[in-house]
């Protein structure tokens, strides 16, 4: 599961660049588009992974509530893609759904993952990520609004 975790390290960085445009006050329109873009260049494949090879391995409370929580940052991203959710506070909880998810996952969810599946299974989930990741997720969104560069 390190290479998950590795994501989720993107996934912080991630938060932080839009919690940065938001004090920076930086256009709504701007942050929307490297939302979709995250969402579209890693986050969906990463919630898939996550729970094709472990949530849908052991169906217990915790494993559902990966799950529950995949939905809720789904439906958030649907919600921030209509102009009358276009408010600084909408991407605001939205982030801290994600940061709160990452979270749990590290410290609850993928420890409960670890002690409940077999050795096997976890060593081949471990090489299946490694193959499929043979690089860390690279961020080179171009507009890089969390530093106040003024290119779009």
């Amino acid at each position: 599961m390190v290479e998950l975790s590795k994501d989720h390290h993107a996934g912080l960085l991630f938060c932080w660049k839009v919690k940065e445009g938001l004090k920076k006050d930086i256009e709504l329109y701007r942050i929307k588009k490297y939302v979709n873009y995250f969402w579209n260049q890693h986050l969906k494949q990463h919630f898939q992974e996550e729970e094709a090879l472990l949530f849908n391995r052991i169906d217990d409370s915790l494993s559902r509530q990966g799950i529950a929580e995949h939905q809720m940052l789904v439906n958030r991203i649907n919600q921030l893609n209509h102009h009358e959710n276009e408010k600084k506070d909408e991407y605001a909880a939205f982030t801290e759904l994600l940061t709160s998810h990452i979270r749990f996952e590290e410290r609850v969810l993928f420890p409960h993952l670890e002690a409940n599946l077999s050795d096997s299974a976890l060593r081949n989930i471990g090489e299946y990520l490694v193959k499929q990741h043979p690089a860390p997720f690279k961020d080179n969104y171009p507009d890089e609004f969390w530093t106040d560069k003024k290119q779009f």
